[in-house]
C-alpha cells in the first residue's frame, strides 16, 4: 500500500495581542484540538513588551518584576516549561498543536529535534546559517536565534518556539535575572552577547511575512505535512477569553510561583545541570523532622504532560527523608512522563540538598 497523503495542518496568525491572552489562546487551542473542534494547527503571534516566566519557575527569582511594571512590561506565565524570555514587537512567535499520529514522534527530545531542525531549515532559506542546538535552542555560531519548548498532553501536542527578529539586548536584560551560572555554561559574560537577531544577521529585518514563510516551507519540508492558511474559529477565540478570565489572566496565576520562602523558614536546595536548574523547597515533620509534609519543586526545566511536577510533589507528601530518592523514582517509574531536559535523578539531589543543609547547591556534569 501507498503512503497516504501528507497531513494538513491549518495556519493562523493571532497578531499582536497582550501576553496573557496569546497564552490562554495556546490553551484554548490544546483543549480545542483535544475535543476535535479544530485540526491540526500551525499558529504565529507576537507580544507588546512581555516577560513569559516559564509554568515551573518562580516570578520574583527570574524576573524583575518592579523594573517591569515601572516601564510598563506585561508579565505572564506560559503554561510550557522553560526559562524566563522577554518578548515585544521585534520577535516572531510559532507553535503547532497537533495529534500525536499526525507525525508518529513519541517522545519529547524526539519532538523538540524534529520540530527544531525544521525551524532552522526554513530560516536558512533567508540566508543564515541556523542550526538546532539540543536541547531546544536554535543557534547560529554559538548564538540564541530562538528557543522552544511543548509537552504533551493525552494524544495532543502543543510545541511552541520564537524568533529574534529584532530586538534591543538592553531591554532583555534590564527585564531579566539572568543567573551567572546560566551565562557560565555558555562562556559568556553577558546575557546580550547570547543572543543574535536576524536583523543584525543580515543587515536589516526582513518582512514578518518572509519569516514566516520560510517557517512554513521548513515545517512542510522537514516533517513531511500540508499547509493552507486558514480562518480562526469564533469558538477558539471565546474559549480563549473564558480561560484567560478564569485563571490564566489572573494575577494570582501569574505569581502562582513567587518568592516562596519570604521568611527563610523552609530548607531548600538545588541542583543545575547541562539542562537546567531545579530547586526544592521543603518543610518537614515529625518529633525529629523526619518526614516531609510540603515540597515545592521549581526551574526551568520541561516535563510532561503538565501535571508532573504537582503529582510529584503531592507524591512526596509524608515520605521519610531518608527514603525521599526511591520515593522520586518509584513516582517517575510508573507514571507516564516524559523529560526534555532534566532527570529523575536530579529532583533527587535537589531535595536531598535541602534536606542535607538546606541550602547545597548540587552541581551535575
Amino acid at each position: 500500500m501507498g503512503r497516504g497523503p501528507p497531513a494538513l495542518f491549518r495556519v493562523i496568525d493571532t497578531g499582536l495581542r497582550d501576553g496573557r491572552r496569546q497564552v490562554a489562546f495556546d490553551q484554548a487551542m490544546i483543549e480545542a484540538r483535544k475535543a476535535g473542534t479544530i485540526g491540526d494547527t500551525i499558529r504565529f503571534l507576537r507580544f507588546p513588551p512581555t516577560v513569559l516566566v516559564g509554568r515551573h519557575q518562580d516570578l520574583s527569582r527570574e524576573v524583575r518584576v518592579d523594573h517591569c511594571r515601572a516601564h510598563g512590561i506585561g508579565l505572564a506565565r506560559r503554561i510550557t516549561g522553560g526559562g524566563a524570555i522577554y518578548f515585544d514587537e521585534g520577535q516572531l512567535g510559532w507553535s503547532l498543536v497537533f495529534d500525536r499520529a499526525s507525525l508518529g514522534i513519541v517522545s519529547l527530545p524526539e519532538l523538540a529535534a524534529a520540530l527544531c531542525e525544521a525551524a532552522a531549515a526554513g530560516l536558512r532559506r533567508l540566508g543564515v546559517d541556523a542550526r538546532f542546538r539540543p536541547r531546544n535552542d536554535i543557534e547560529v555560531d554559538g548564538r540564541k536565534l530562538g528557543g522552544s519548548g511543548g509537552f504533551f498532553d493525552g494524544d495532543t501536542i502543543f510545541f511552541q518556539g520564537t524568533v529574534l527578529v529584532d530586538l534591543d539586548p538592553r531591554r532583555m536584560v534590564a527585564a531579566l535575572r539572568v543567573p551567572e551560572a546560566k551565562l557560565a555554561r555558555h562562556g559568556l559574560d553577558s546575557a546580550a552577547s547570547r543572543v543574535a537577531t536576524l536583523e543584525a544577521l543580515l543587515g536589516s529585518a526582513p518582512p514578518l511575512a518572509q519569516v514566516r514563510e520560510a517557517l512554513l516551507a521548513g515545517f512542510a519540508e522537514r516533517l513531511g505535512i500540508a499547509t493552507a492558511w486558514g480562518a480562526i474559529e469564533a469558538h477558539e477565540d471565546a474559549l480563549a477569553a473564558r480561560l484567560h478570565e478564569a485563571e490564566i489572566g489572573t494575577d494570582a496565576f501569574v505569581a502562582e510561583i513567587d518568592d516562596p520562602d519570604p521568611e527563610g523558614t523552609a530548607l531548600s536546595g538545588s541542583c543545575t545541570g547541562p539542562g537546567g536548574t531545579v530547586t526544592a523547597y521543603l518543610r518537614l515533620e515529625g518529633p525529629r523532622r523526619e518526614r516531609i509534609r510540603e515540597a515545592l519543586l521549581t526551574g526551568d526545566f520541561f516535563v510532561t504532560p503538565p501535571r508532573t511536577v504537582l503529582d510529584l510533589e503531592a507524591s512526596l507528601r509524608g515520605v521519610a527523608t531518608r527514603e525521599a530518592r526511591q520515593a522520586i523514582e518509584r513516582h517517575f517509574a510508573t507514571a507516564q512522563v516524559g523529560l526534555l531536559s532534566v532527570t529523575p535523578a536530579d529532583f533527587a539531589a535537589a531535595i536531598e540538598a535541602a534536606i542535607g543543609d538546606g541550602g547545597q547547591n548540587v552541581a551535575r556534569g
